[in-house]
């Protein structure tokens, strides 16, 4: 009965994974996430460009005699040792003893400044907005007290003793990890677990998913949708990789280092594909749970929107438990089903230990084969409406179809 099961699951596999792959819109499926990158680089380029222009900040100086100039020489001098970006300093009027100059007409009259010092380096007077005046005080304090040393001098050498990595940094790095593994496989999930709904919803709108639900069991026709759906998900993410790889190599950046995983990279690569697997066999298996109680492409439509917001707020779970390492919230988060791969897969980049990962992936696929049978047993009961001498008869007659095609 098994050895059945399996054969008649193969079967719609690779009827439907074909039908998927030589079709035209599979194409259009591929192309699907460039365009979004694209427009998404080039509007972050644009941005990025505009904060640039917008963003270069100017200090006019006017102080007695030459106290400007020395603030000025005092600010080149320091601000490459300084930590963040450091506005440019201009010399707006050398002025005489006991003339004032009015910083907030320079200000009104524009020209890129963005503030204004004025007084005298003994006592310098900042005049600017609130955001600029709390993060430019300590800045003007610490140039004016340099240029008031008539002899500064260099600053002195410091010696430096660098080391490769420290338990803190590889902690955090592999918590960077961690966290770049959990939103790429949510991303990948969500980007194809779709195509299973569709599918589905395809086939029960011209009939043939009746067909098939009477002629082999409900749980082979399940499991062989959504295996063919994980194969072409897979063949779209080998496709979309090697896309990345040719774009690097003309040159493109190639995305940040990422710290090495407690278990090592080879194992870690291993695991992101089976917990991929599994994540995108638990939600397929809800998807189709849910084609099952729905009668229509809209009830369908609106039964998908819960599942996929709950598919959000449990990535949000699984983020929030990967900063609430050893407690309660990292258990419930290893242990829910749908959790369980984004939890586990974080717990790779953390944690060597390997024996926990082949319990997880057991306890995964126990969940997707209850999530199926159930499925199944919903599916039969909305879409098995013919009546029994009807069923046993499109049941023998594809039997033997499948029997042909297996053999």
């Amino acid at each position: 009965m098994l050895a059945e099961k399996l054969r008649a699951a193969l079967v719609i596999a690779r009827r439907d994974f074909v039908a998927v792959i030589f079709s035209k819109t599979f194409i259009f499926f591929l192309l699907g996430p460039v365009f979004p990158i694209v427009v998404g680089g080039m509007a972050g380029n644009i941005g990025a460009q505009v904060q640039r222009d917008l963003d270069n900040p100017v200090v006019g100086v006017a102080l007695p005699a030459h106290e400007g100039d020395r603030m000025v020489r005092a600010r080149d001098a320091m601000a490459d040792r300084m930590a963040g970006p450091v506005p440019e300093f201009v010399v707006l009027e050398r002025l005489r003893a006991g003339e004032s100059y009015d910083a907030r007409a320079a200000l009104a009259r524009g020209g890129g400044i963005a503030a204004v010092v004025t007084g005298t380096l003994d006592a310098p007077v900042l005049t600017g907005t609130p955001e600029r005046l709390g993060s430019w005080r300590g800045m003007v304090s610490t140039f004016a007290a340099r240029a008031q040393s008539a002899s500064p001098g260099g600053f002195p050498d410091v010696a430096v003793d660098s080391v490769a990595t420290s338990v803190a940094q590889e902690r955090n790095g592999q918590v960077l990890t961690a966290q770049a593994a959990q939103v790429l496989l949510f991303l990948l999930v969500m980007l194809l677990a779709g195509m299973v709904l569709s599918n589905l919803v395809e086939e029960k709108g011209n009939k043939i998913i009746e067909v098939l639900a009477a002629a082999i069991p409900m749980d082979a026709l399940f499991l062989g949708k959504l295996f063919a759906m994980l194969a072409v998900s897979l063949v779209g993410i080998a496709v979309w990789g090697m896309g990345y790889g040719v774009v690097v190599l003309l040159g493109a950046k190639a995305v940040p280092v990422l710290a090495a995983p407690a278990v090592g990279w080879p194992a870690f690569l291993i695991l992101g594909f089976l917990y991929f697997a599994m994540a995108y066999l638990l939600l397929g298996s809800l998807f189709l749970s849910i084609g099952g109680m729905a009668s229509t492409v809209r009830e369908v439509q609106t039964l998908s929107m819960p599942v996929t917001m709950t598919q959000l707020m449990v990535f949000f779970f699984a983020s929030y438990a990967l900063a609430r390492p050893g407690t309660w919230i990292e258990t419930a988060s290893l242990v829910f089903p749908v959790s369980s791969p984004f939890a586990m897969l974080a717990r790779a980049a953390q944690a060597p230990e390997l024996w926990p990962h082949a319990v997880a992936l057991v306890w995964q696929a126990g969940w997707v084969l209850l999530i199926v049978r159930l499925g199944a047993q919903l599916f039969r009961r909305t879409v098995m409406k013919s009546g029994a001498a009807g069923g046993r008869a499109r049941r023998g007659w594809l039997a033997a179809l499948l029997r042909r095609r297996t053999a």
